[in-house]
C-alpha cells in the first residue's frame, strides 16, 4: 500500500514539472548511466555523448535549453530502478542512457510506467521492443551487430568460428542468431557460453585449441570479457587466424588501456580512430567533443550524441506544440525520420531503428579502421592477423 502511495506522489511530480516547464526554456532531462562497476567504461562513453549533444542542442536551438541530471546506475539492475525513480522524483521529462540489456529492462520498464520517454543506444535484446513499451527507443539493434558480423567473416572467408558468449540475454540472443545464420552456410560452428562472474577463460580457450580448431575466436561479451577471453588465447596461442568480437571493443579507450592485448583486433565501430567528419553535424559534434573532453570522439560517444539529440529535439517539438505533459515527447519520437552520424533513423511502433547496421572495425597501429563494409571502408583489413 506504502509502495502505492510512492508511485502516485512520484506520478503526480512527474506531472507537475511537465505542467511546470511547459512553459519554461530550460527542460531537465535524466542521464541513467553505469558510471561505476564493471560496465563503468563504456557509460562514460556514452555520458560524454550525452553532454556534448546538450552542448550542441544548447547552442544552435535558439529557443529551447536542456539541463542534463545524471544518475549513476553502478551496472545494475535495482540500482538502475532507484536511479530512474530518483531522475523521475527531480522532474525529468524524459531520460537517456542504459547500458546492458539486462539493467535497461527493468530501468525503462520503470520509466514507462511513470510515462517517461527512455531512449538508448546500449540495449540490443529484442524483448526490450517486443515488451509493449509505448515509450521505449533505440538506434541500434541486435540486427544490425549480426550483419556486420557476418559480412566481415564472410569477407574473410571463414569455414570454421568458435563462439564464447555470455549468458546475459543480449549476448545470447546475438549468439545464437550468429550460430544459425553461420551454420545455414555450411560454416562449422561450436559455441561456448560463460557466466558473466567468470575471470578465467583458459578452459574454454583450451577446448578451442584442443577440440575445435576454428580458424576464427568470435567474442560477444563486454569490455571485461574480451580481455579476459584475450589474455587466455596470447597465453595457451590456439591455432586461429583472428579474434572477432562486437560491441565496446574497436574503441580508442580499449586501444589505450590494454595496447598489448588490441592489435589486429576486430570490433564493431561507425568510426575510424581518428576521426573524421564531412556533415554539418558531424562537425558540430566533433568540435564540441574534443572542446569539452580535450580527445577525439569515439563510437560510443557517438551512440550518445545520436539518442540524446533526436530526443532533445522531440521535446523541443512537443513544447512548442504544447503536449509535453500529454505525451508529446514518445508522439514526436515515433516521427523522427532524419539522417544522423549513425545513418537514417526512423522508429518503428515497437520503438526500434528500423534502419540500423553497423560497421567492423580493427585494431591497426594505436588506429581504429573501419574494414566492412567495403564502401565505407577506410583501411585494408589485415587477415590473418592476431594480437600475439
Amino acid at each position: 500500500m506504502k509502495r502505492t502511495y510512492t508511485r502516485i506522489a512520484m506520478a503526480a511530480l512527474v506531472a507537475s514539472a511537465w505542467m511546470t516547464q511547459a512553459s519554461a526554456d530550460e527542460f531537465l532531462v535524466g542521464a541513467e548511466i553505469p558510471l561505476t562497476g564493471n560496465l563503468a567504461r563504456v557509460g562514460a562513453g556514452m555520458q560524454e555523448g550525452i553532454m556534448v549533444a546538450a552542448e550542441v542542442f544548447n547552442k544552435t536551438n535558439g529557443k529551447h535549453t536542456i539541463k542534463i541530471i545524471t544518475v549513476d546506475d553502478e551496472s545494475a539492475p535495482a540500482k538502475a530502478i532507484a536511479a530512474v525513480e530518483k531522475l523521475a522524483s527531480q522532474g525529468v521529462v524524459a531520460i537517456t542512457g542504459g547500458y546492458g540489456s539486462n539493467n535497461i529492462s527493468p530501468a525503462s520498464d520503470t520509466a514507462n510506467k511513470l510515462g517517461l520517454v527512455y531512449i538508448t543506444s546500449g540495449g540490443v535484446d529484442d524483448s526490450l521492443v517486443a515488451s509493449g513499451r509505448k515509450n521505449f527507443f533505440r538506434i541500434n539493434n541486435t540486427a544490425g551487430y549480426e550483419k556486420a558480423m557476418l559480412g566481415l567473416l564472410a569477407d574473410v572467408g571463414a569455414k570454421s568460428v568458435s563462439i564464447v558468449y555470455s549468458t546475459k540475454d543480449a549476448t545470447t540472443g546475438l549468439a545464437k542468431d550468429v550460430e544459425k545464420a553461420l551454420t545455414a552456410k555450411g560454416v562449422k560452428v561450436t559455441t561456448h557460453s560463460f557466466d558473466p562472474a567468470i575471470t578465467d577463460f583458459k578452459p574454454i580457450i583450451n577446448k578451442i585449441k584442443l577440440q575445435d580448431k576454428s580458424e576464427v575466436v568470435a567474442m560477444v561479451g563486454y569490455e571485461n570479457d574480451y580481455v579476459g577471453i584475450i589474455r587466455a588465447a596470447r597465453v595457451l596461442k590456439p591455432k586461429i587466424k583472428a579474434m572477432v568480437g562486437v560491441w565496446s571493443l574497436a574503441t580508442p579507450k580499449m586501444a589505450s588501456d590494454f595496447p598489448d592485448l588490441m592489435p589486429n583486433v576486430f570490433g564493431t565501430a561507425l568510426l575510424p580512430f581518428p576521426t573524421e567528419f564531412k556533415t554539418a553535424d558531424g562537425k558540430a559534434f566533433s568540435e564540441a567533443y574534443k572542446q569539452l573532453y580535450k580527445k577525439e570522439p569515439d563510437y560510443l560517444g557517438q551512440f550518445g550524441y545520436v539518442q540524446s539529440m533526436l530526443l532533445f529535439e522531440a521535446i523541443a517539438r512537443a513544447a512548442d506544440k504544447g503536449t509535453l505533459k500529454k505525451g508529446g515527447v514518445a508522439d514526436e519520437m515515433r516521427k523522427t525520420d532524419r539522417e544522423t552520424l549513425i545513418g537514417r533513423v526512423q522508429f518503428a511502433a515497437n520503438g526500434d531503428n528500423q534502419n540500423f547496421v553497423h560497421r567492423m572495425a580493427q585494431h591497426q597501429d594505436k588506429k581504429v579502421v573501419i574494414v566492412w563494409p567495403k564502401e565505407h571502408a577506410t583501411g585494408k583489413l589485415a587477415y590473418p592477423a592476431l594480437p600475439w
